[in-house]
């Protein structure tokens, strides 16, 4: 076979599930380096205080009572629900209702068009616990699961694959969580490719959600994680999946979902080069494509010492993915219709100088003064943020008002990667959510021993 099919439809390495296969199975946690163990013990911190958090949402309660109401596993085969006092759900089925939490209020962390952490990590905390292992093996899983899963939406060229209507969390997930699972099964590769292949045909995720605000996109991070467990144990037990689903000219995952594959992506510089460190953390509850708007808003408003009056123009330049995503003209309705809204989000910014979680409560999203400005606010386009979002997640708001004009812009948002303030932030909002009640938790996840059981975790959690 040649060493690469190329097609109209896109470029695809021979061999390459097999080859990401046999880097997932073959990975030695000693390979880890300490920046990147590190940087996985942040997503776990971040990811963990989210998902907490959101255990009291509405869509993690529907989502928890058909759980339990489904399955009844054998206590030894058993994985929790965060923050539960003992082990009652399958993995597949944790996982689901942890990813579904995580990704509850729009506090988890993105890159390249999805959200890793609340698909990997509660796929990988599952499996971890039923299978007795160690801290240390669930930071490793965690940043296998993380590459698989960005680079798998880096290869689909993810801005092409949004405008197909794809949701790239839902579609990606389950590949990032069969291969934190398969490594943490200690599979063999023709397992692991299994895996990846049988996880691959069950990724899916429509952004219809945006049309009324539906619960579903709080479903396909849960889905996804389920689906890569399920993926990982059926290989685990001989059930085959296709070992050549991302390059295969009939079927390959690559060229479904994209017009413009490019499966080189998935395993040039893996192991060396790692996309995890691109993941950039919330420090707002909405859509991780306006946080830098959100922050020009904010100073702005901290500028002018006030909202902008009625009779001052406020404009803004989004990249053209984000202004069919976001750019919607708003109207009240539920939360994440509001939190998808750059025009919500920025009045929000603009005029109470937050966007948080009280700004997404009936009585704020339907207060006049702010659906009168997200009404207003001018959106233009701009070529210059389409050539780098979203590799990065840049944004520029301006005031028009009697006195000039105000502008700010942001290359990125300032939970982003390479902000020097990532980490300090990354902690104050898990301090923020969770307060005192986790810091036995925060002192484990980040300073805690490698061979510490992750039963700990699950217990510092209750």
């Amino acid at each position: 076979m040649p060493d690469t099919i190329s097609s109209s439809a896109g470029i695809l390495p021979a061999n390459l599930t097999m080859d990401l296969a046999a880097w997932i199975s073959g990975f030695d946690r000693g390979e880890l380096p300490a920046k990147i163990e590190s940087a996985a013990r942040l997503a776990l911190l971040d990811t963990f205080g989210v998902g907490l958090h959101g255990q009291g949402e509405a869509w993690t309660g529907i989502a928890r009572d058909w759980a339990f109401g489904a399955t009844a596993p054998d206590r030894d085969d058993a994985a929790t629900v965060w923050g539960d006092d003992e082990a009652l759900l399958r993995t597949s089925d944790a996982a689901f209702v942890n990813g579904i939490a995580a990704h509850a209020f729009e506090l988890d962390d993105f890159c390249q068009k999805l959200h890793p952490g609340a698909v990997v990590i509660p796929a990988a905390l599952a499996v971890a616990e039923a299978n007795r292992r160690t801290l240390g093996q669930l930071v490793t899983a965690t940043a296998i699961g993380y590459e698989t899963m960005i680079r798998m939406s880096m290869a689909l060229d993810p801005n092409q694959a949004r405008l197909r209507g794809w949701h790239l969390t839902g579609v990606c997930g389950p590949l990032g969580a069969a291969a934190a699972a398969s490594w943490l099964l200690w599979l063999e590769t023709e397992q692991a490719a299994w895996a990846l292949g049988l996880a691959a045909t069950q990724g899916s995720g429509l952004f219809a959600f945006n049309a009324d605000g539906a619960m579903s996109k709080r479903f396909h991070p849960g889905r996804a994680a389920q689906s890569g467990v399920m993926a990982a144990e059926l290989a685990a037990r001989g059930f085959s999946g296709p070992t050549k689903v991302l390059e295969t000219e009939d079927g390959s995952f690559l060229t479904a979902f994209s017009d413009y594959a490019d499966g080189r992506k998935l395993l040039d510089g893996i192991g060396k080069q790692w996309e995890l460190l691109t993941t950039n953390f919330k420090p707002y509850s909405c859509c991780g494509s306006v946080h830098a708007y959100n922050d020009c808003g904010i100073a702005i408003r901290n500028r002018l010492g006030r909202p902008p009056l009625p009779d001052e123009r406020v404009v803004v330049g989004l990249p053209r993915v984000v202004d069919v995503q976001c750019g919607y003209p708003y109207a009240t309705g539920t939360a994440l219709n509001a939190q998808m809204s750059a025009r919500y989000c920025i009045a929000a910014a603009l005029t109470d100088g937050a966007v948080l979680p009280d700004q997404f409560t009936e009585e704020r999203m339907a207060a006049p003064e702010l659906v009168e400005l997200a009404q207003r606010i001018e959106i233009v386009g701009d070529e210059r943020l389409d050539a780098i979002y979203p590799t990065k997640y840049p944004g520029w708001v301006e005031v028009h008002g009697k006195d000039g004009m105000l502008r700010e812009e942001r290359e990125n948002p300032s939970g982003a990667h390479d902000s020097p303030d990532y980490r300090a932030g990354l902690l104050a909002k898990y301090e923020a959510l969770l307060g005192q009640k986790g810091a036995a938790l925060k002192s484990l996840v980040l300073e805690g021993d490698a061979a510490t059981p992750v039963a700990d975790l699950l217990a510092s959690m209750r």
